[in-house]
């Protein structure tokens, strides 16, 4: 069983590579994939809630930094009005796995909704990676990302990520 450890902290510090490698070895038969799939998300789980626990109600020191300061509201704002579907996909976006478990604390999200949506996201996020890996090169050419702007997309949402959180609140004109 302590073979399945290793899986759980890489999971924990960096995610993709080392966990595509072991659900390599579940496919072949060198390891039970189903310890592979719940090591691979609950440590994917867990480096995601380190995060959001250690600076929950602790990361309002950015105040005191005018520029950032003048985000706040902003943040928070988008943040609430998407948390569920920005904690679910969070998995899913390797360039914001940590900024959206700290957008969430800065914001205040409640910490059970954070723990229980993250939970799911990472069961998906070790599922759908085992799927890959299974599926082998045929699963990326039928998701289009055999070509050579595929690495370009997680770029891509990073910055759609970041303009979109600092955008300023349109105000609705009362009729």
């Amino acid at each position: 069983m302590l073979q399945y450890l290793p899986i759980y902290l890489a999971a924990i510090l960096e995610g993709e590579i080392y966990y595509s490698k072991v659900c390599a070895d579940a496919i072949r038969g060198e390891l039970f994939w189903p310890a592979v799939l719940v090591c691979g998300a609950l440590g994917g789980a867990t480096g995601d809630q380190l995060w959001f626990y250690i600076l929950r109600g602790r990361i309002h020191w950015l105040d005191r930094y005018p520029k950032l300061a003048k985000y706040r509201d902003s943040v928070i704002r988008h943040v609430h009005s998407s948390e569920t579907g920005l904690v679910l996909v969070s998995r899913f976006l390797p360039g914001l796995r940590t900024a959206i478990p700290i957008a969430c604390a800065y914001a205040g999200v409640r910490p059970l909704k954070f723990s229980a949506l993250n939970l799911i996201s990472a069961f998906a996020w070790a599922a759908a990676i085992m799927g890959f890996v299974k599926g082998g090169s045929r699963t990326l050419n039928a998701f289009g990302l055999d070509v050579w702007w595929g690495p370009f997309i997680p770029a891509l949402i990073i910055i759609l990520f970041f303009r979109w959180l600092s955008r300023p609140r349109r105000q609705r004109h009362a009729d």
